[in-house]
């Protein structure tokens, strides 16, 4: 049985994908890190081990690690794409320096390491259409250039130290469960409570603007299945692109206005998440995910939005 420490229990990703592990592994195998002073949900902290764990204090998750016997360690600390825009010095710190972090205690300890990529690790180089999975990376945000530098980085450790590194490229996530966090694909997740409370939404994003996305649900389950996957048949491991849709802010309203027909979108442009969102790929090849793990997504646009809404009007109480 692993014995599995998830490190940003409490955020985007982190908090579903607790509840998941816990569920798969049994509660008291997967301890949950968080950051001093974010509230801890009741659900995550009544049903296992949580610990203060902070990425960049290295003697902390040491600590948790041989408290715990920790095999496996799953890294969700990360400053999103627009934050980190924000506070490029921060980002590096967590980026960067605690993912070095991890890769050491996971040398000296013998743990396997997730930490996930995205698509901002590509850049206006890249091809946009079907991005390859090997190709030239060169993107202009920190957020982008910490995530470049992490893949090289674990996989550095992979071939020098035999460090089981895994991880990858996310798209933008959409959920229902936690609220958007500041990311450029976040308009994705927001317009969707707009829609379920009556209320219209500028998007700040133009149209003709496409981008990866993914149903959190699909998330978790590519997380999983790659850290269960036969380390013999990964060719590639920092990191594998994955994807499930990809769409524009003007498809994402008409799927929503079969829900809600009087629903009212208007364009009210971000500057800076337009200017991201224009040096990412419109969308992935995720053929060797799928040729060397069998990754394969279950939600498209259309059932992800009525799973969405519904989710929503219970959440919402409309």
């Amino acid at each position: 049985m692993k014995n599995i420490l998830v490190i940003g229990a409490t955020g985007q990703i982190g908090s579903e994908l607790m509840v998941s592990l816990r569920s798969l592994y049994g509660a008291e195998h997967v301890v949950g890190g968080y950051i001093a002073g974010v509230q801890i949900p009741d659900c995550l902290r009544d049903s296992g081990p949580m610990e203060e764990a902070d990425v960049t204090n290295s003697q902390q998750i040491a600590g948790i690690v041989d408290r715990y016997h920790i095999d496996t360690i799953f890294n969700l600390a990360a400053i999103l794409s627009a934050q980190a825009e924000k506070k490029p010095l921060l980002a590096w710190n967590i980026q960067i320096n605690g993912v070095l972090n991890l890769l050491e205690i996971s040398r000296e300890k013998g743990c396997s390491l997730f930490t996930p990529s995205s698509i901002g690790a590509f850049g206006d180089s890249s091809p946009k259409i079907k991005t390859p999975q090997d190709t030239i990376q060169r993107p202009r945000t920190i957020y982008g250039v910490s995530k470049v530098s992490c893949e090289l980085l674990s996989d550095y450790y992979y071939y020098k130290y035999g460090v089981d590194t895994r991880s990858v490229r996310f798209p933008g996530l959409i959920s229902y469960v936690t609220p958007p966090g500041g990311g450029t694909t976040d308009y994705a997740v927001e317009i969707y409570y707009a829609a379920v409370a009556g209320e219209k939404f500028y998007t700040p994003v133009s149209a003709g603007t496409y981008m990866d996305m993914m149903y959190m649900p699909d998330a978790l389950h590519a997380i999983v299945m790659l850290m269960e996957a036969d380390p013999d048949k990964l060719i590639h491991r920092n990191s594998f692109n994955i994807a499930s849709m990809s769409f524009d802010p003007e498809m994402i309203y008409a799927e929503i206005r079969k829900h809600y027909p009087d629903f009212e979108m208007e364009y009210r442009i971000d500057e800076l998440r337009q200017k991201i969102a224009d040096s990412w790929p419109d969308s992935l090849d995720d053929t060797c995910a799928r040729e060397e793990w069998g990754w394969k997504p279950r939600y498209d646009l259309s059932s992800m939005t009525t799973d969405m809404i519904v989710h929503l009007k219970q959440k919402l109480h409309k």
